[in-house]
């Protein structure tokens, strides 16, 4: 597994430059954002840009277990579903969603 990425501080020096065009409107959006976190519109942007794409990417690494970890796992997985009657009356009732 490959170490954890913080998006707080880059661990090399920027080289490359990116441009994206907006409207006014999304323009005005994040500058607002951005001031509320007290950050520039480039701060704020590449910030929550770069955790958008470790979020995408997340799912999509490889994770390996040991045999007995991953036999332990198949079990798990091969396991029947329990009951749980409290969460299914939960999910039977119907929700303020199911009303709109």
């Amino acid at each position: 597994m490959s170490p954890a990425r913080s998006t707080s501080r880059p661990t090399q020096p920027k080289s490359e430059r990116l441009a994206v065009r907006i409207s006014s409107e999304q323009r005005s959006l994040l500058s607002e954002a951005s001031r509320a976190e007290e950050k520039t519109i480039t701060e704020f942007v590449l910030g929550a840009a770069t955790r958008a794409a470790e979020d995408v990417l997340a799912d999509r690494h490889r994770f390996v277990l040991a045999e007995p970890d991953w036999a332990a796992f198949l079990a798990v997985l091969d396991r029947s579903p329990r009951d749980l009657p409290r969460l299914r009356r939960l999910l039977a009732t119907p929700s303020v969603l199911d009303e709109a």
